[in-house]
């Protein structure tokens, strides 16, 4: 008798389409767990840079370079153009007040000064000669006041002399008038030339008074001329070390270029070059540091130039104290310009990260120091070294504070020693 065999439910083709639905299923399943869950990063300890946040001294300062400046720094001018004939000294020499650095020739200077010289005594020939002229017309005219004066007394005598007669009816009418008219007339004759004499006078002094001005203007424009020659000899206006001479025998100059300058070695300045950026935050009484011969020096600003140019705009400081020892002109110092008095903050070491992150978050190492992740955090003002944490660290934490440029996409970091 045959026997039923009853099929089994588990064949091996069943099996293998549920391992493979299973095996579907686990790999959807791991794919969701691995983009879902947290993005990681394995990073070597070697190649970031951990720093503690911590409380400190905080100084907001920018660093700057200065240039080492003569206090005062006379320029040298042509005040007269020329060739240069003769060099009395060379350049960094040692000055005095009014020594000779150097001579120029000017041909041109030189005719005008003698066409000067010609005017002058062409002026003082001719006030001579008008002089001359006054005193002989004044002479003349005083000796016919004196004739005059002769011939009215003779008038008047003969005039009394008359009356007195026809008074006593010794002469006639006739002549009494003619005696009366004679002195009359040599009176009114005096008046008239004591009248011109006075003119006279005053015209004469005039014209002497118009050509002794002229003579004057003449000399004026001599010695101007011979000033104008002078200043083709080029000497130092004080003591102190000529520099930057520019001229060689036989070069030409014009007038008003430059030919070189004196530094007074009174004392020294700095001349410092500040970006624009800061323009609205520089003003005199800021104060700089910077270290010479392992010396630390102060600096502060004395003027303010608010000329921008490529972007920039210069100061000058003064030494607080004296000068540093051995300092020289044209010196370059690195200096550390305080914007901010010194105050207690929240500090954080400058680094790359901020360059990814703005400032807005850092990667903050675990306590374990085997993790980093994202911390959201709030930073202030800051200086070459460091930031000033506002918000979301804490004195003693730790921050990734190198480049995030590979890794700033990620959620957490696992720090590989």
């Amino acid at each position: 008798m045959d026997r039923v065999i009853k099929k089994s439910k588990w064949n091996r083709k069943r099996i293998l389409t549920i391992a493979a639905i299973v095996g579907v299923v686990a790999l959807a399943f791991f794919s969701w767990y691995l983009t879902s869950g947290k993005s990681k990063l394995n990073v070597n300890a070697e190649r970031i840079t951990i720093s503690e946040v911590k409380n400190g001294t905080f100084q907001e300062f920018i660093p700057v370079n200065g240039v080492v400046l003569p206090v005062t720094t006379i320029y040298l001018d042509a005040l007269e153009g020329g060739r240069v004939e003769e060099k009395y000294v060379e350049d960094g020499a040692m000055m005095k007040k009014d020594q000779p650095i150097l001579r120029l020739s000017n041909t041109d200077l030189a005719l005008n000064l003698l066409s000067q010289q010609s005017n002058v005594y062409n002026t003082l020939t001719q006030m001579q000669i008008a002089r001359n002229q006054a005193q002989q017309n004044t002479v003349q005219k005083l000796n016919q006041m004196t004739d005059v004066e002769s011939q009215l007394k003779e008038a008047e005598r003969i005039y009394k002399l008359n009356k007195n007669l026809y008074d006593e009816k010794v002469i006639g009418l006739q002549e009494f008038k003619k005696s009366e008219n004679d002195y009359n007339y040599y009176l009114q004759k005096k008046n008239l030339t004591e009248q011109l004499l006075k003119q006279d006078s005053i015209t004469n002094s005039q014209q002497l008074d118009q050509a002794r001005q002229s003579y004057q203007g003449s000399q004026s424009a001599l010695h101007l001329y011979k000033k104008k020659e002078g200043d083709l000899i080029v000497r130092s206006p004080v003591d102190g070390q000529l520099t930057s001479l520019d001229a060689e025998q036989g070069q030409s100059k014009n007038k008003g270029e430059r030919l070189g300058q004196i530094d007074v070695l009174s004392g020294y300045k700095v001349r410092v070059d500040i970006d624009e950026h800061y323009i609205s935050r520089i003003y005199t009484g800021l104060v700089g540091e910077f270290t010479f011969a392992n010396k630390d020096y102060k600096l502060k600003i004395k003027k303010v130039y608010t000329q921008v140019t490529n972007g920039r705009f210069q100061v000058d400081m003064e030494f607080e104290s004296q000068a540093p020892q051995g300092i020289r002109r044209g010196q370059t110092l690195q200096i550390r310009l305080a914007l901010s008095d010194e105050t207690q903050a929240l500090l954080l070491a400058k680094g790359g990260f901020y360059q990814q992150t703005g400032g807005n978050w850092v990667f903050k190492v675990s306590e374990g120091g085997h993790t980093a992740y994202k911390a959201d955090i709030q930073l202030g003002r800051q200086n070459p070294d460091f930031y000033e944490v506002l918000g979301g660290l804490q004195p003693g934490d730790k921050v990734v504070t190198s480049s995030y440029e590979n890794y700033d996409k990620m959620q957490e970091l696992v720090i590989k020693k």
